[in-house]
């Protein structure tokens, strides 16, 4: 597997690349936004991980133009900014992951292996599927979704969550499993699970008589009707 690690902090850098090296990762280094960009466009990675702060393009906006040029490539982010604030912003930018500094390296592993296995599962999915709940449809190919024929725009990482939720409607979800399931991290710990809930909450259930996504204190939530 090549990975393409853009640290500006040459010490960490290396240090990155010397424990992945040692779990039989290929790794090539930039050190600011701008290579990191030319790298990512002009050769072929099976993942990325980037720091936030980086010198001439910082990582929230090389993740946009990443995403938008390579929609499927994995993106971790690595950085000591770890507030929920944070962490939305990253996920809003196309981040799949988010690892804060410092960070242990049988953790790090552990993501790139979940993230890298759910992206080859994904990638052999039955496109064109639709999914249906209620007045609610989800086309798994155009990323198109409307309720009572009415277009919803959604965030990608909207998108994700309320996918995963229509496919298991009816049963609760804690907020560990969507973090696993949804953003590929172990790291349930802070609100941003809840922040993202609120985001498609008044996509989807506000201007409706119906609600679909419900809370159950202490559990999770639930999507069901009524």
């Amino acid at each position: 597997m090549h990975i393409l690690v853009i640290e500006d902090e040459q010490r960490v850098a290396e240090l990155i690349k010397k424990g992945l090296e040692e779990h039989g990762f290929q790794i090539t280094l930039a050190y600011d936004g701008e290579m990191g960009k030319k790298l990512s466009l002009s050769k072929e990675f099976d993942l990325i991980l980037m720091d936030i702060i980086l010198p001439k393009i910082n990582g929230i906006d090389l993740c946009k133009e990443i995403r938008s040029s390579r929609p499927d490539i994995p993106i971790i982010m690595l950085t000591a900014l770890g507030t929920t604030d944070d962490k939305v912003e990253g996920f809003d930018a196309g981040a799949n992951d988010y690892l804060v500094k410092p960070f242990d390296f049988r953790e790090l592993h552990a993501r790139i292996r979940a993230l890298t296995n759910r992206v080859q599962h994904n990638n052999t999915f039955n496109q064109g599927f639709i999914l249906r709940f209620a007045d609610l449809e989800m086309n798994l190919q155009t990323k198109i979704v409307t309720r009572n024929n009415e277009v919803i725009d959604l965030t990608p990482k909207e998108f994700r969550l309320l996918e995963y939720m229509m496919k298991n409607a009816q049963r609760v979800l804690s907020r560990t499993e969507i973090a696993e399931k949804v953003w590929d991290t172990f790291d349930s710990g802070t609100n941003f699970i809840d922040v993202y809930i609120n985001y498609l909450r008044k996509k989807i259930d506000k201007n409706f008589a119906t609600k679909l996504i419900h809370t159950k204190p202490g559990m999770g939530f639930i999507f069901k009707e009524g």
